[in-house]
């Protein structure tokens, strides 16, 4: 196991959150399902504990019930190297959840991502403090990032 792996808490949809994260990122696999016994503390045979592993990392999603839900306090950032990577990704992550401004989104399960670009970091960091406060202002009315629209504001 990895020195450190996030745990994610669902009410009860640890398995099929699971299953639907490995659909959308390339060579992801669930790991393991420890399932409920008899014993519970719930249903026996559901899933209790999911471990799966995204591009390499590894995370464990928990059936803990609704006491707690996620917040944008916690996200996952999804690293992408085009405009088709950004739009792949934004597309399966987005739905049946909800759109958010500069690149976030609340997927399905209430679980928050953003969806980056590496050009926009680059372009925030500009040494021209104009060319990066137009990449900026450009990026804050975007919902979805759109690297075309970030590199022609940037330019001017």
């Amino acid at each position: 196991m990895q020195k450190i792996t996030t745990y994610l808490w669902f009410d009860n949809q640890a398995e099929e959150a699971a299953e639907h994260y490995v659909s959308v990122f390339a060579g992801s696999r669930i790991v393991n399902v420890q399932r409920h016994g008899e014993a519970g503390p719930g249903p026996a045979g559901t899933a209790m504990l999911v471990e799966f592993e995204l591009s390499g990392q590894r995370f464990l999603a928990l059936n803990g019930g609704p006491q707690f839900t996620f917040t944008e306090a916690v996200s996952l950032l999804v690293d992408c190297e085009t405009q088709e990577e950004v739009d792949d990704y934004w597309a399966k992550l987005s739905e049946g959840g909800q759109e958010g401004p500069c690149g976030w989104l609340k997927d399905r399960y209430g679980l928050s991502w953003q969806v980056v670009p590496r050009k926009l970091p680059e372009l925030l960091a500009d040494p021209d403090p104009a060319r990066a406060d137009r990449a900026m202002k450009a990026m804050l009315g975007m919902k979805k990032i759109d690297v075309q629209g970030l590199v022609d504001a940037a330019d001017g």
